[in-house]
């Protein structure tokens, strides 16, 4: 079925909502620098592939009403594909139309669209002004904000002037990143950190859901001004998300910054990250089966990286682990997960790193500690 064809007015009904005369706008940027909140009224099916950061999903149909709708419009028909449509709506449209007024008045600054902008925003705009509501539509609907969203992106990635924050795992770069304000945080975009550990609790988002909140992060660093885009180091992918090509490629046109830090700091910090944060992460997921979780999850992440390893190391790290994690539940002590963190870096992380570094092709503009790199950044800032 075609995303727009909903079969709930006849061609007579639609052109007199037309004649309502009722609002559009096309001012896709003004919504991404307002952060305006958003109605997509397709079905939910269609949401969770795709849909805007501040967007919420207040169906017109939901996914079995636009099956039947569809496939009786295949059959018999647009005629006959209205009549079910309205015998399987018409319950419900009321309750519909009260939801979506229920959330203008929650937040009246909302707008709405559907696939393309036709028949169900503007049937949904048409029951909302019954209801005493008036609100725009996205005109071109979901499809031509994302096609704003996708060239914005390629333009301002081309165009920015762009530092990468590179350095070896544990140096803080995200920490760093924070401290930036002209910096986008792509793994908190992707809800990944970056690593073979990296995986969160909760779900990354999808493919699509990833490249419109990086689109939203790019425009909004655009409006402010700034003299460069700050990114940290990554590869193509990011977990399971990866970052299109056109931008990817647009990135690694930067210039790279080597975050230093010695090797006692960097054991700290991802202690601190992947032992003590995640850690509270899991209790308050899982309750009592967090930390079991936890292991679980982080062994399975010391497996993934067996073969690069080497049995020996392996061994050894999976020996250290187990025992810190005895400790951890006997005694309520997490530090002995240090020694193989300390290990996991030293052996594993270093030497992959540093071959990656001798073999890219980005030119190193500095090197040094957190605090040199976001003085050397700010000072870039400071010069117009």
């Amino acid at each position: 079925m075609s995303s727009d064809i909903d079969a709930l007015a006849t061609a007579d009904e639609l052109e007199a909502i037309k004649t309502r005369n009722l609002p559009l706008t096309d001012n896709f940027r003004q919504i991404v620098l307002e952060n305006r909140p958003l109605i997509d009224v397709r079905a939910p099916v269609e949401f969770e592939k795709g849909a805007f950061p501040t967007a919420v999903n207040l169906p017109l149909l939901n996914d079995e009403e636009r099956h039947r709708i569809g496939i009786r419009y295949k059959e018999a028909g647009n005629a006959s594909a209205v009549k079910l449509g309205r015998e399987l709506v018409g319950p419900h449209k009321q309750e519909r139309a009260e939801a979506w007024a229920a959330y203008v008045r929650e937040h009246p600054d909302a707008y709405l669209y559907c696939f393309r902008g036709g028949q169900r925003s503007q049937i949904a705009q048409a029951w909302l002004q019954d209801e005493g509501v008036t609100i725009p539509r996205l005109q071109g609907g979901y499809k031509a904000f994302r096609n704003f969203l996708i060239i914005e992106s390629e333009r301002i990635s081309a165009e920015a002037e762009t530092f990468i924050i590179g350095g070896r795992t544990g140096t803080g770069k995200t920490l760093l990143i924070h401290r930036l304000r002209n910096a986008i945080d792509l793994e908190a975009i992707a809800n990944h950190r970056g690593s073979s550990f990296g995986r969160h609790i909760t779900p990354q988002p999808s493919q699509i859901d990833f490249e419109d909140r990086l689109a939203y992060a790019l425009i909004r660093h655009e409006a402010g001004n700034f003299n460069h885009l700050v990114i940290e180091h990554e590869s193509h992918n990011v977990g399971r998300v990866y970052i299109p090509k056109p931008i990817y490629q647009n990135f690694m046109q930067g210039e790279l910054i080597i975050l230093n830090e010695p090797l006692d700091k960097r054991v700290e910090i991802t202690f601190d990250e992947y032992v003590t944060h995640a850690l509270q992460e899991y209790r308050h997921m899982f309750g009592e089966a967090g930390e079991r979780q936890w292991f679980e999850d982080a062994n399975a992440g010391i497996d993934r990286v067996k073969k690069r390893l080497g049995d020996e190391r392996y061994r050894r790290i999976k020996q250290l682990f187990a025992s810190a994690f005895a400790t951890q539940l006997s005694r309520g002590e997490t530090g002995q997960h240090k020694p193989w963190i300390r290990m996991l870096l030293r052996d594993y992380y270093d030497p992959m790193y540093d071959y990656q570094i001798k073999k890219s092709p980005l030119p190193v503009v500095f090197k040094g500690n957190a605090d040199e790199v976001a003085a050397f950044v700010r000072s870039h800032e400071d010069r117009h």
